[in-house]
Parts: C-alpha cells; sequence; structure tokens
C-alpha cells in the first residue's frame, strides 16, 4: 500500500465525511454541537476550567440532568477534560481541550450572532404572525 501524505489523508477524510449524507458521522457531530447547552457550555468554559457548580450557576435554566449529560458527551467527543482532584469534598474541574478551543470562535460567533440579532428576528416574528 502506497505511502499517503498528510494532505492526502485529509482530502480522503473530507470526500469521506459528507454531512448531507444521512449516514455520515459528521451529522452526528453536527446535532450535538448545534445544541444550545452544548454551544453555551463550551462558551462558558472559555476562560479556563469550571467546577460544576460554577457551570450549573452560569447556565441558567439548564437542569443537573441535562448538564450533566452534555458533559458527558462533550467529554465523549473529546472537546472537554474532566479533572477529578481528591479532597473533601471530592473536586471535579471541567476544561476545554485543543480540539474544543478550535471550535470556540464558531461558538463564541453564533452565540454573538444570536444576541446581536434577536431584536431583528423578534420584529420578524411578529410581522409573520401578525399575516395569520
Amino acid at each position: 500500500m502506497p505511502t499517503r501524505t498528510a494532505a492526502q489523508r485529509r482530502a480522503e477524510a473530507k470526500r469521506e465525511y459528507d454531512a448531507y449524507l444521512a449516514a455520515c458521522p459528521a451529522r452526528q457531530l453536527l446535532d450535538r454541537i448545534a445544541d444550545k447547552w452544548v454551544s453555551l457550555t463550551v462558551t462558558a468554559l472559555a476562560d479556563g476550567p469550571k467546577r460544576y457548580s460554577d457551570l450549573h450557576r452560569r447556565l441558567a435554566g439548564v437542569s443537573q440532568k441535562m448538564l450533566t449529560q452534555t458533559l458527558r458527551h462533550l467529554e465523549r467527543d473529546g472537546l472537554i477534560t474532566r479533572t477529578v482532584t481528591p479532597a473533601v469534598p471530592v473536586r471535579v474541574d471541567y476544561e476545554l481541550t485543543p480540539l474544543g478551543r478550535s471550535l470556540l470562535p464558531v461558538m463564541r460567533a453564533i452565540k454573538g450572532w444570536a444576541e446581536d440579532h434577536m431584536a431583528e428576528v423578534r420584529e420578524a416574528r411578529a410581522d409573520y404572525d401578525a399575516r395569520d
């Protein structure tokens, strides 16, 4: 089997992952990162490691179950690390990995766009609803 360069391997992987195809693993990843709690958790971890309780306070409205599930998914996908420090009580910190940090600009941009354009979206919704 001939040796392939890194560029050739990337090009091959790009052909293999087409999120428009139903069975594509990239589609599953898009589904994961499109979740509101994922985007908010990633941006909440931007400034460095946080404890579970800090994240729970920061993410208003998230249930303990949903935050735990989100953190587990992010850890499984390699986007965050979970560090347990033996103490009384045990200290658990969550931090973005380099892969998670690479997602941060995208998540910040989406969060910022939503915050910046919410007034326009609300106006469009009102106009739409008034047509009925």
